[in-house]
């Protein structure tokens, strides 16, 4: 089953009128997206716009007041195998005891099962996706021991692990060196290559047209969606930033350089 409008056109995410509030505020209001198969597509606004909720009201990690979504025509809690989630590397625990290769086995629990330990297959396949990411070689490094740039690529191994049609990560780059930026602007694109939907939160504009093929630009409500060519416009950004005019003119200036 996939999910498809009326022109027959099928979906890997199909977000509609999706609503998500905090104590009674709209963080994401009657939001619409569809994203075809085998793109990579950045989401973009100012904050508090919403990008983050909108990543985990995909995955329902937190509770929608209105709306639906679908992966590849199935909720969420259906088809769960068909999602890997990379989530800002500030959110997670970096000091648990623990090293690189079990990290990103944990991957793989979805379809093990919390009770199957892990076997040489599996080792196999979390140290394959560390060779991917280029940090095969600290296996067994503790993950405390690990630079941000290094923790950000075993993170994302563990995505790789969980052979995921749809990837959802929240800002890859952000606090990355220029190394960790190319290895992980390489991965997204073997990533498209071989057919998979990569939706990232991305904070720096100046790279989405280089780095992207579409975009939302999002401001509680969707400003607008789709190539980057059609939508990445002027008026679209100064819709989506407001009143920051001089801050739009200086990132068109720098893309049209």
């Amino acid at each position: 089953m996939t999910s498809s409008d009326q022109n027959g056109q099928d979906w890997a995410v199909d977000v509609r009128d999706l609503t998500v509030a905090y104590r009674e505020k709209p963080v994401l209001w009657d939001v619409d997206l569809q994203v075809p198969d085998g793109v990579l597509m950045a989401i973009v606004g100012p904050n508090g716009a919403g990008k983050t909720t909108l990543i985990k009201a995909i995955l329902e990690l937190v509770p929608s007041a209105a709306g639906s979504v679908l992966i590849h025509g199935q909720t969420y809690q259906k088809d769960r195998s068909r999602i890997a989630y990379v989530p800002q590397r500030g959110s997670v625990d970096w000091d648990f005891p623990t090293n690189v290769l079990d990290v990103v086995t944990m991957g793989m629990y979805g379809s093990l099962g919390w009770f199957r330990r892990p076997g040489s297959k599996e080792r196999e396949r979390a140290l394959k996706a560390l060779a991917e990411v280029g940090m095969e070689s600290f296996a067994d490094r503790q993950i405390s021991q690990l630079s941000g740039g290094q923790q950000q690529r075993v993170f994302l191994a563990r995505a790789l692990v969980q052979d995921a049609d749809v990837f959802l990560m929240d800002e890859p780059f952000q606090g990355v060196d220029a190394t960790t930026e190319r290895a992980i602007v390489d991965l997204l694109r073997s990533l498209r290559k071989r057919g998979k939907t990569v939706i990232v939160v991305h904070h720096d504009l100046q790279t989405v047209p280089e780095y992207f093929d579409q975009v939302l630009l999002l401001n509680v409500r969707r400003i607008a969606a789709g190539p980057v060519e059609e939508v990445f416009t002027e008026d679209n950004l100064r819709a989506t930033y407001g009143g920051r005019v001089a801050f739009v003119s200086a990132v068109l200036a720098r893309r049209d350089d």
